[in-house]
């Protein structure tokens, strides 16, 4: 008789059957808890954590300065938001549509995030405001998302400023126009460029113009298109933004609210509709003929001086935020502002500064 060596037994006994059974339901009631964290479904794949694979769902088309950026989503607050910001807009260039991905989880604290802290290398380009609130660019891609949580998404004005226009701007900036920190006005379709430090008065002089008949572009912030063979801008030609000062110039901003803006400071923003009695003119897009760099001080009377040729060029390349390659080609189509007439106006008084305006542009 052969040595037995195993015995295999083909038939399980029905009290240890249904004690594998029991122990079975028990591991699923252990793999349903482990997939629950205070009563909330979370994930077991180590993955998820990254929000790599966030469905999207919702997109939407707008047309930022003209140009098509598509906004692709999973939260209909963040089309709604866009369209605030981006709505009054439509299709002036063409140009192959930017995307931008912003997804939104539950959760955060009700406390607005701070402002994000911005880090570039290169052509990456990081905005974090914190662990749950941040956004990553290529700008050479032009490949974007944003995670926010929806705490975050209902601070409606923190969330446009901070994120969803600033996302939009970097890219188009990296792309098709470069900015210019300065305001611009016209007369007969020659434009000026209204540049100077911060708080020189750029937004309140130009809306002053305007309310004197000269067309208005923008306040504080112009974008160079890049692939213009003359010097053109495009603004933002339905609003204007404030610092709180200028309700003392402006009896219409008497009642207006004071909001954040995109780099914290205090601001008030109205839409030229706002004041249909006004009868402003706009334009969204005009030539640039001449650069006026804004010197206000007490005791000044008014004073235009020629500044040398390049000075333009040569400051609003110092004033760039890009690096890197995308500084580079910004520092390029910025030599075409060289040959514009460039002028330093000091001033005190807006009469004095509007006087100096209207007879430059009887020269242009």
């Amino acid at each position: 008789m052969p040595r037995v060596d195993s015995f295999v037994q083909t038939e399980v006994p029905s009290s240890i059957l249904g004690r594998q059974k029991d122990n079975s339901a028990s591991d699923e009631r252990i793999r349903q808890r482990a997939g629950q964290k205070n009563g909330v479904h979370t994930s077991n794949r180590p993955q998820d954590a990254l929000l790599c694979d966030l469905e999207l769902p919702l997109h939407r088309t707008f047309y930022p300065l003209g140009f098509a950026v598509e906004i692709i989503t999973n939260d209909p607050e963040v089309l709604e938001a866009a369209n605030e910001s981006f709505g009054h807009r439509r299709l002036r260039r063409g140009h192959a549509a930017l995307q931008v991905r912003i997804g939104i989880s539950d959760g955060g604290i009700s406390k607005c995030p701070p402002e994000p802290t911005r880090r570039e290398y290169n052509h990456l380009y990081s905005l974090v405001a914190d662990g749950d609130n941040q956004a990553l660019l290529d700008l050479k891609t032009c490949t974007s998302f944003v995670w926010l949580k929806k705490s975050t998404l209902n601070n409606r004005l923190y969330f446009r400023y901070n994120f969803l226009e600033k996302v939009v701007y970097l890219l188009l900036g990296a792309s098709a126009v470069t900015d210019i920190h300065a305001a611009c006005i016209s007369k007969n379709g020659k434009g000026i460029l209204l540049c100077g430090d911060s708080g020189a008065g750029k937004s309140t002089l130009a809306y002053a113009c305007a309310r004197t008949g000269w067309t208005y572009t923008s306040d504080d912030t112009c974008y160079l298109i890049n692939d213009s063979e003359t010097p053109r801008v495009i603004g933002h030609s339905h609003r204007v933004r404030f610092r709180p000062e200028a309700k003392a110039f402006f009896s219409e901003l008497e009642n207006r609210n004071i909001t954040p803006r995109m780099e914290g400071k205090p601001s008030i923003e109205v839409q030229i509709s706002d004041f249909p009695d006004l009868h402003i003119r706009t334009a969204p897009e005009v030539e640039v003929h001449s650069i006026v760099y804004l010197n206000r001080y007490p005791l000044s009377g008014g004073k235009l001086a020629t500044l040398p040729a390049g000075t333009a060029t040569l400051r609003t390349c110092q004033e760039l935020f890009s690096a890197g390659e995308i500084r580079e080609k910004h520092e390029t189509i910025l030599q075409i502002l060289s040959d514009v007439p460039t002028y330093e106006l000091h001033y005190y008084s807006l009469h004095d500064a509007m006087r100096k305006l209207d007879l430059l542009a009887r020269d242009l």
